[in-house]
């Protein structure tokens, strides 16, 4: 009766029936990341006898859906009349645990084309999603359109539908240069010319410096400008050492600059010299403001005191002329005599 209803012959090719469970029930929780399934020894036999070409390719149909999709085999471990499969498939096929299924034997060609559709946008986050696509279809044998494979990656499961593929829309992955191309995941919204002119509008605002103020260009007086910080030293009050009260001014504001604040320079007060003119009774070559040490000139002193603008200089003193008893006492002291310090004894 399972004979008849599980297994067959038809022209030379392989097919038979099966009931289906997913890979969980044999603890292969690996096979998750492929689109292998296990077969019981029985199937093994009967191709081999057919004599299958390598790689072994299935065709896998839910007729009661008509839904197929294609795989590989990757163990002969099963039960006698049923066979393992990964979850995903069995969501492409619509399947639950225990139905039966359609399998038998398909020649594929190798693909040229794939062009893949994730389902989030979290696949774009994929630093390297190209990388993670070869790594992954390693364990894949063939691709259908219209499949959904899942791709395990960081600990996330990322879905991906097949839309399209070249030559047919069954190949082959095995050992072959494959071009992938992606199209937008389906939550993907592309933003419309509102949005984006609204996004525009705000980045040139944030670039562009603030507008002045609408007073100023409607023609009404412009707001002051901030006044210049300003310094003021010695604001204290002062106090004098015998008690009294300091009589002082008010402080002098001082205003900051590029370089620290900047002492105001008072007016000359009517009567005093100011910079450049020479104060009363300063030679011609002084200038106001200024003591010149060692500047001393007889010359110019007489000619001041012949103009009436200086001092007259006191006469010139003349030394005495010397003594002859001077003289001779000098040439006496300068003399040499011979042992003529005091004498000195080893008791003293």
């Amino acid at each position: 009766m399972f004979g008849a209803m599980f297994g067959g012959f038809a022209g030379g090719s392989f097919s038979a029936q099966y009931r289906v469970y997913p890979v969980s029930f044999l603890d292969k929780l690996e096979a998750e990341n492929g689109d292998k399934i296990f077969l019981p020894p029985s199937a093994l036999d009967r191709l081999a006898s057919l004599h299958i070409e390598y790689p072994m390719l299935f065709k896998v149909e839910n007729r009661r859906n008509s839904r197929s999709t294609h795989c590989g085999v990757l163990e002969f471990i099963a039960d006698e009349g049923m066979m393992y499969m990964p979850y995903w498939m069995m969501q492409n096929l619509l399947l639950e645990e225990g139905d039966i299924v359609t399998i038998s034997s398909a020649t594929l060609r190798k693909g040229t084309y794939v062009k893949l559709q994730p389902h989030t946008k979290d696949f774009l986050d994929i630093s390297n999603p190209k990388a993670v696509l070869e790594t992954t279809l390693r364990g894949y044998s063939c691709l259908t359109k219209g499949d959904c494979i899942c791709l395990h990656y960081n600990n996330k499961r990322y879905y991906i539908d097949i839309i399209e593929a070249k030559p047919e829309d069954a190949i082959s992955v095995i050992e072959t240069d494959c071009n992938v191309d992606f199209a937008p995941p389906l939550d993907y919204v592309e933003p419309s010319r509102d949005e984006y002119a609204a996004s525009a509008a705000a980045a040139a605002a944030a670039a562009t410096p603030p507008a002045e103020d609408a007073r100023s260009t409607s023609g009404e007086e412009a707001a002051p400008a901030p006044e210049e910080p300003k310094f003021l030293a010695f604001v204290g009050s002062g106090r004098r050492l015998d008690g009294k009260p300091a009589a002082g001014g008010d402080p002098v504001p001082v205003k900051f600059g590029a370089f620290g604040p900047r002492l105001p320079v008072p007016a000359p007060e009517p009567g005093t010299p100011g910079k450049g003119t020479a104060a009363p009774g300063a030679r011609p070559s002084q200038k106001a403001g200024k003591v010149v040490f060692g500047s001393g000139n007889r010359l110019l002193d007489k000619q001041l005191a012949a103009q009436g603008k200086g001092p007259v200089p006191a006469p010139e003193a003349k030394p005495p002329a010397p003594k002859p008893e001077d003289a001779k006492l000098a040439d006496e002291a300068n003399k040499f005599h011979a042992f003529s310090g005091r004498p000195r004894s080893l008791r003293d």
